[in-house]
């Protein structure tokens, strides 16, 4: 039996690209491990949205050729977004590199290793015009309890920093009944955490019906028992509508946390950008998520040093993240993008004043962020244990409750967890609330 070795890189959204790839090669009995040196055929699925991102799937791609002199590997083939970019480049530069895939031919993943055996290389890049299904193998490589569900690919928005839409294609939604049969299966298989994911997860069925049907989609999927957390994130503010709001503020199941991609908030930015968004646009829906009874947890990326970023827009973007007091920000340093409108801006800013504001606004951050999770101290939350470990004696859980996303937020705490096991929900109180991470005690 050949072993097949992988490496994701990059998003949530390629992790499925890797899970559904592998299980059509388990499909072909093929033994999927994570050795690389022991590896007879090694998948590197790649990233290309930033260019430190570009850097680790490049050098990830030479660590894994190594293993053509140094392991057992006889077939390399590197996919994804950067295959998508610069297939030419790649089977110029790095003959070591036997197929590409295009981040639409992923169901050519064994058609690429026939085709490689058979003595040529391989190069399948393929326009995005479908998406798997409820019916395709998929290898999960997440946590049994807790799956990410693509609803949709590519993007619509045409924001002048990102190639997104050059490598994923024009928004394309899966049908709602396909994702709601994936979904049952997945609670089937003992799931209890879904996360929704797509590039732009509020533009969901705009393509189908001309308006976002992600708050149908949701009200198909909160009865499916078995499922005690969805969760969305990308949600752009274009199709964030009251009906999604209220949805989100009504349905327990559906967590209370708002993951919106603002990237900056002063206008003259926001129009560079190409946001579909203005600044008040921005605000009136903030206003309104905060208005509800239920609190709501907000999430948000931010881009520093864009083209032509003055002090005074930077100095608007801190002050705007002081007075909404996110719960947790991920911030990006601008990537001149090649293909991208905004690569060609006049007013590129020097790498060492977005390194200098990048730390400025993480400062802020983390003392918001402080103040936020202790506000929480005393709150009683729901926790998914995700690791049980022994230490002097004492048996510690770590996991998170329901306001923390996997990979991506901070985590909680639990001290005393006799007898509890990965994937339990379990009832706690928040004792302790620090910059990024929770400590908690047990209720059950």
């Amino acid at each position: 039996m050949e072993k097949i070795g992988f490496v994701s890189l990059g998003c949530s959204k390629n992790l499925i690209d890797t899970e559904v790839m592998l299980g059509i090669l388990r499909d072909r009995h093929m033994e999927i491990t994570e050795d690389l040196a022991q590896s007879d055929i090694i998948i590197v699925n790649t990233c290309t949205f930033i260019e430190k991102a570009k850097q680790e799937s490049i050098d990830t791609i030479l660590q894994a050729a190594r293993y053509k002199t140094e392991g057992n590997c006889k077939i390399l083939i590197v996919t994804g977004c950067l295959s998508q970019q610069y297939k030419e480049e790649l089977m110029k530069e790095m003959p070591e590199i036997d197929a590409l895939l295009g981040t639409g031919s992923w169901d050519r993943i064994w058609e690429a290793i026939d085709t490689v055996k058979k003595g040529r290389k391989a190069c399948f890049i393929d326009d995005v015009s479908h998406l798997y299904d409820q019916h395709t193998s998929r290898m999960r490589t997440t946590p049994t309890y807790s799956a990410y569900v693509k609803i949709g690919e590519g993007c619509n928005n045409g924001c002048s920093f990102c190639i997104i839409p050059h490598v994923r294609g024009k928004l394309y939604s899966r049908p709602i009944e396909s994702i709601v049969a994936e979904v049952q299966q997945l609670a089937a298989d003992g799931v209890k955490e879904i996360n929704l994911i797509a590039q732009d997860t509020t533009s969901y069925g705009v393509d189908i019906a001309g308006h976002s049907l992600l708050p149908d989609l949701l009200r198909q999927l909160v009865p499916i028992e078995g499922i005690r957390w969805i969760r969305l994130f990308y949600l752009y503010p274009h199709y964030f509508t009251d009906e999604l709001m209220n949805l989100i503020v009504e349905e327990d199941k559906i967590c209370p946390y708002v993951d919106l991609p603002l990237q900056h908030i002063a206008e003259p930015v926001l129009r560079r950008m190409n946001r579909r968004d203005s600044e008040d646009d921005v605000r009136r829906l903030i206003k309104k998520l905060c208005s509800h009874g239920r609190k709501l947890t907000l999430r948000s990326t931010f881009i520093v040093g864009f083209p032509g970023e003055t002090e005074a827009e930077f100095q608007a973007l801190c002050d705007f993240v002081k007075e909404t007091e996110f719960d947790d920000v991920g911030v990006f340093t601008y990537s001149q993008e090649e293909g991208t409108p905004a690569a060609t801006m006049d007013g590129q800013i020097p790498e060492e004043i977005k390194e200098e504001r990048y730390h400025q606004l993480m400062a802020i951050l983390a003392k918001v962020s402080e103040i936020r999770n202790q506000e929480l101290e005393g709150s009683v939350h729901t926790m998914l244990v995700e690791k049980v470990e022994q230490e002097k004696g004492v048996t510690q859980a770590v996991g998170r409750i329901e306001i923390q996303a996997p990979d991506v937020d901070g985590l909680t705490y639990l001290e005393d967890a006799e007898g509890v096991q990965p994937g339990d929900m379990i009832q706690v109180r928040i004792a302790q609330g620090f910059a990024y991470d929770l400590v908690a005690e047990r209720l059950n």
